[in-house]
């Protein structure tokens, strides 16, 4: 229900490092890693949050 709002609302779905690892089959210190090298995370409130889409990016080889 909440996705489903966040879509209507025009939201970006993201999803926490710990859920981002687990998706991408890494550790979460892996993400916060490459959060340090790179550009790929958003923050809120301080805290790092990952595109969904740019994690279907990356599970699909980085094909649209």
């Amino acid at each position: 229900m909440v996705n489903s709002l966040m879509q209507r609302a025009g939201l970006l779905q993201v999803l926490p490092t710990d859920e981002a690892a687990a998706v991408l089959n890494r550790k979460p210190q892996t993400l916060r890693k490459l959060a340090c090298l790179e550009n790929g995370p958003i923050r809120i409130n301080g805290r790092l949050a990952w595109k969904v889409s740019d994690l279907a990016l990356l599970l699909n080889g980085g094909a649209a």
